[in-house]
């Protein structure tokens, strides 16, 4: 297996710029697992692919405003900040309270340890000074193992990412929507990721309850997206690329609730593939075998899912079409294959559909 038997082309036109308005109105390729041809639908014809007593599984976590801009303190110099996480072992939260950040940082070569810099909600803004308004100072104090860098923050108030940063948008989105809600979920609730878990940014509150009526399972759970969100793989190996850590949390109701379904033979159909991560993760640390009930659990993941896993809770999949050389791309071919995912990229490419974070999307059942 190489690297670059993930790849294919994507004309870039076809690399989607704004959400679909309404969410629900996005196209929907469906893809049978096994065999057959995909579908071409719309997303709200979901409700026409499951059935009662299915769950669907989903991951509430919400984007911080974790794109951070500022100025050298020593030089004017410009300086771009995008946190990961917290450093050590703390879930990434709140921020409030979390002083020391793994951070990807620009102009990279040039902010070393002990690098002062001012961050505002002027800078943000694009203006060429740091003038009044909300302020926040900080010093790079070391490296990390890939490169970033760790800033501690000097006194910041509270809550200060919400005055100080905007939310990260990938760097193939050229820019923001008007409403910095459409880069969230209309379920998320827990702040802590980097990124969204864009598969789910295509239900809305009409559709999540004609899925309930249907008799449609719903649960969550928890994965703050960190990195790999951000990084195609550079290794021709795949299997030398390094995961890199992220948060997880499954609830006590979810796992009953996946119990619940499991033993009535409904299926548990998973809504992007961090969720997937956060399923598979705990099922493979409770080594969980048929008739064996799944149990809560919390930590980090670092499980990197790729063709020739063994699925033990993933049915289904919804998500959405992902960047090629990726790991995202590398898990769902290990649900229906890789030849026969990149033929259904193939054909999604041939029928314009809609690419990537604010693009169209993909069910596999």
């Amino acid at each position: 297996m190489q690297t670059s038997d993930f790849d294919y082309h994507l004309p870039p036109e076809q690399i989607a710029q704004t959400p679909a308005q309404p969410r629900d109105s996005s196209r929907l390729l469906v893809l049978p697992r096994t065999a057959g041809p995909p579908e071409h639908h719309r997303f709200t014809d979901i409700l026409n692919s499951v059935q009662p007593g299915d769950l669907l599984v989903a991951n509430e976590s919400r984007v911080l405003p974790a794109r951070l801009f500022g100025h050298k303190t020593a030089t004017g110099g410009r300086v771009e900040a995008l946190l990961l996480r917290p450093a050590g072992d703390q879930p990434p939260g709140q921020a409030d309270g979390n002083l020391v950040w793994e951070a990807l940082v620009k102009p990279g070569r040039s902010i070393r340890a002990g690098t002062g810099i001012v961050f505002s909600s002027a800078a943000r803004d694009g203006r060429a000074t740091v003038p009044a308004g909300a302020v926040l100072e900080a010093e790079v104090v070391g490296r990390t193992a890939i490169g970033g860098r760790l800033i501690r923050f000097h006194h910041p108030p509270e809550p200060w990412l919400d005055r100080i940063g905007v939310l990260p948008l990938p760097p193939y989105i050229h820019e923001a929507p008007a409403d910095p809600e459409r880069y969230q979920t209309v379920y998320a609730r827990t702040p802590g990721s980097a990124a969204a878990p864009t598969a789910g940014l295509h239900f809305t509150p009409r559709l999540l309850t004609a899925l309930r009526e249907r008799g449609v399972g719903w649960a969550t759970v928890t994965l703050h997206i960190g990195l790999d969100t951000f990084r195609p793989v550079q290794e021709d190996d795949p299997l030398t690329h390094p995961m890199h850590r992220e948060w997880y949390e499954l609830p006590a109701a979810t796992a009953a609730a996946i119990n619940a379904t499991r033993a009535a033979g409904g299926r548990v159909i998973v809504v992007g593939t961090t969720t997937v991560r956060v399923l598979e993760t705990v099922a493979q640390a409770q080594d969980l075998a048929p008739g064996t009930d799944l149990q809560p659990a919390g930590g980090w993941s670092q499980l990197f899912i790729y063709p020739g896993f063994r699925f033990r809770l993933t049915d289904g999949l919804v998500t959405n079409f992902h960047l090629p050389r990726s790991t995202l791309l590398m898990l769902v071919s290990a649900l229906v294959g890789r030849e026969r995912l990149l033929a259904a990229y193939a054909d999604a490419v041939q029928a314009g559909y809609r690419f990537y974070s604010f693009g169209d999307a993909m069910l596999i059942l």
